[in-house]
């Protein structure tokens, strides 16, 4: 356990895009925690990443990062191909990881990543951060208070047209190359959505689904559609489809209950809408400038002070295995 009396220190790898603003300052403005060094393979990128938020070491090594005995715990914010290899690496040399999602390409890897940590001194982290973003604690609260009784079924659709807005850029499209990726739009996506449907209604019973590639704009399926029965008796039914028409763009998740209905949309600016016997009432609740930082915080909480992991390798394989159940 990280002694709370000196600052965990921090080493990326992948100073790109995600780190810009979601999460790379988050690794430097939470109290108790310093970043060291970056990486990233092309050098005026680094470099510059390094120079505009103050970072002191930068490299196109990731060998530099895992080497440096100078770092306590690893940022792995590369694409998904390369998050089991770098985690086995930085287990390997006693740092601690927090690794973004997709945790991984599939469940075998998952698995290797598990009894990795099992075998290291350090421990994992997943970066699944929306269950600490203020406004899905609401959601979670009103679920736990009983405000829509006991839930029986959740819904829900992303629907966005092929040049959706909500897709992060990036200079490769990578996430829409399996290889890659692990599959496509709904391999970036999904696994925001079910980590807290799971979060809130889990473990999976059973599940199911089938994905196809309707509009033929890049390898990866496009079209994703998914059912499964949840232990706390909710069925679930989701649509995912990244080649719709623009007129059909939705971002909805539905939960109804006994006694009434919540309603919220998962990116952007989040609106949660409560029906029930009370009547309706909206929620917006900002999120923070540095999106990611809150569950940093945990993170961090959970490294020096002990308790539960904010969000484990074992949660995030269920979220992968859900996606292999409703892709395969």
């Amino acid at each position: 356990m990280q002694s709370p009396s000196t600052p965990l220190r921090w080493g990326m790898i992948g100073a790109g895009d995600v780190a810009e603003v979601k999460s790379g300052p988050a690794l430097y403005k939470t109290a108790g925690s310093t970043l060291v060094a970056v990486m990233r393979r092309n050098p005026e990128r680094a470099q510059d990443y390094a120079r505009r938020h103050g970072v002191e070491r930068w490299s196109t090594r990731a060998e530099d990062i895992l080497q440096a005995e100078d770092i306590d715990a690893v940022y792995i914010a590369t694409p998904p191909d390369s998050h089991k290899d770098y985690t086995l690496a930085a287990l390997a040399a006693g740092k601690h990881v927090y690794v973004e999602k997709p945790v991984a390409l599939n469940t075998r890897e998952c698995d290797a990543m598990m009894a990795a940590e099992q075998a290291s001194t350090a421990s994992v982290c997943v970066a699944h951060y929306r269950r600490f973003l203020p406004i899905f604690a609401r959601m979670k609260s009103l679920l736990d208070s009983g405000a829509i009784g006991r839930p029986l079924v959740a819904r829900l659709d992303m629907l966005q047209p092929a040049g959706s807005d909500l897709i992060a850029a990036s200079d490769q499209n990578w996430r829409v190359d399996p290889a890659i990726a692990g599959g496509g739009l709904f391999h970036d996506l999904a696994p925001h959505q079910l980590d807290l449907l799971l979060h809130w209604f889990g473990p999976v019973v059973r599940a199911s689904g089938f994905g196809i590639n309707q509009g033929g704009h890049y390898p990866a399926d496009d079209c994703v559609h998914g059912w499964a029965e949840l232990a706390q008796g909710v069925a679930f039914q989701g649509r995912w489809h990244f080649a719709m028409p623009e007129t059909e763009r939705l971002d909805l998740c539905e939960i109804i209950g006994t006694e009434g209905r919540l309603s919220i949309n998962f990116f952007g600016e989040q609106c949660l809408t409560l029906d029930n016997g009370d009547g309706q009432q909206t929620f917006r609740i900002p999120n923070p400038p540095h999106i990611q930082q809150p569950m940093i915080e945990q993170v961090l909480r959970y490294w020096r002070e002990g308790g539960d992991n904010p969000c484990s390798l074992a949660e995030a394989r269920a979220v992968t295995a859900l996606m292999d159940d409703f892709t395969r």
